[in-house]
């Protein structure tokens, strides 16, 4: 483990390492969580799925809901923590995020789904734009929420390139 790059100090160490555990077995995989939305018809029953694809995120401890954590540029409040492990020789980036919104806090878990286990290239590499118009989330995300997962996205990227430049 190369270390959690926004993550104060104060967050226990047993708590990271639980999360890592829990979210990749309840959080489904992104090839997954693409087809339930081409399953559903309309606008609500995405909408339904998209909460309940947040509600399968653990809620963060209040102390690693800091400023450092919190991405700048959403209008609800998000924290996202992310760090590089090894996994068979090879880096592989992780995120732990969470929003005080419901709906937002599902397009966190579409992240995680979308990036976790990728190297710091693949993230980079990666069109979460393309992704939320084939899921049908673009045309309905307001302006607002279009910004906040443009934050988002680049400071997973940004994280990633700092984590890959110290590896």
């Amino acid at each position: 483990m190369l270390g959690l790059w926004r993550l104060a100090r104060a967050l226990p160490k047993s708590y990271i390492k639980a999360q890592r555990a829990h979210v990749p077995t309840m959080l489904p995989p992104i090839d997954e969580i693409l087809a339930n939305f081409e399953f559903l018809d309309d606008w609500d029953e995405r909408y339904r799925y998209l909460i309940e694809l947040g509600r399968m995120l653990p809620p963060l401890p209040e102390e690693a809901r800091t400023e450092r954590n919190k991405v700048q540029g959403c209008a609800s409040q998000v924290w996202l923590l992310t760090d590089l492990e090894r996994a068979a020789g090879r880096p592989r980036f992780t995120i732990i995020g969470d929003s005080d919104a419901h709906i937002v806090r599902g397009l966190v878990a579409i992240l995680i789904a979308l990036y976790r286990g990728k190297s710091p290239e693949e993230v980079a590499g990666l069109d979460p734009a393309a992704i939320f118009k084939d899921l049908g989330l673009s045309e309905h995300l307001t302006p607002q929420r279009s910004n906040g997962v443009r934050s988002m996205v680049e400071r997973i990227r940004s994280d990633a390139r700092a984590a890959a430049a110290l590896s």
